[in-house]
């Protein structure tokens, strides 16, 4: 382990990953499950079970001096939530400056995709043209709030200057990220009902 490395343990007995950041010190920055983002000793961290890097491919994460400054930046943040916050997100963004969790967003999927099979299943009968009418106008709402957000954005940036424009792209990037989990939910969805539409 080496400062700046993503950092996972197991927690329930292996339900499911608790995420941190290493700052290189024998402490790790970590959001405490529904209460704070804090710096706390490896063994805090850990609570005895071992500890395993998360792996990104090359050139995927940011310096490391990034990823701590992020880390460090939001520490005290109270601002857990478990769909859109949690403690994979931050350790994520602050590697990437992406907000994402492979966690939920397998646990979403199971939902979607099982909830199509039932009704599949029921023989609830879902018309291709209407998913595809759907994902037509759900790529234009994209599109339209893509254009709003840069030029929300380049007003902010105009306006405020570069600290208070980093607050605001936090939050907009958590927007996009969710956005973007939605998509590939969807394409998964259309895929499961129209299996010949592509992978």
């Amino acid at each position: 382990m080496a400062a700046a490395d993503h950092l996972q343990v197991p927690r329930q007995h292996g339900l499911f990953q608790h995420h941190g950041i290493d700052l290189g010190d024998g402490t790790v920055a970590h959001y405490l499950e529904g209460r704070q983002i804090l710096r706390s000793p490896l063994d805090d961290f850990s609570l005895g079970e071992p500890i395993s890097v998360v792996p990104y491919g090359d050139g995927s994460c940011s310096p490391a001096g990034t990823t701590l400054r992020r880390a460090m930046g939001r520490l005290g943040e109270q601002n857990y939530n478990l769909l859109f916050n949690n403690c994979e997100h931050f350790a994520h963004w602050c590697k990437t400056g992406r907000h994402r969790s492979a966690q939920v967003e397998g646990l979403l999927q199971s939902a979607v995709l099982g909830g199509a099979r039932l009704l599949l299943r029921q023989g609830v009968r879902i018309d291709p043209e209407l998913v595809r009418r759907s994902l037509e106008r759900l790529e234009r709402l994209r599109q339209t709030l893509l254009k709003q957000l840069e030029t929300a954005l380049t007003r902010v940036e105009a306006r405020w200057g570069q600290q208070q424009l980093e607050a605001v792209r936090l939050a907009a990037q958590k927007l996009a990220d969710q956005l973007s989990e939605v998509e590939e939910l969807e394409a998964r969805l259309e895929h499961l009902l129209n299996p010949g539409s592509g992978p």
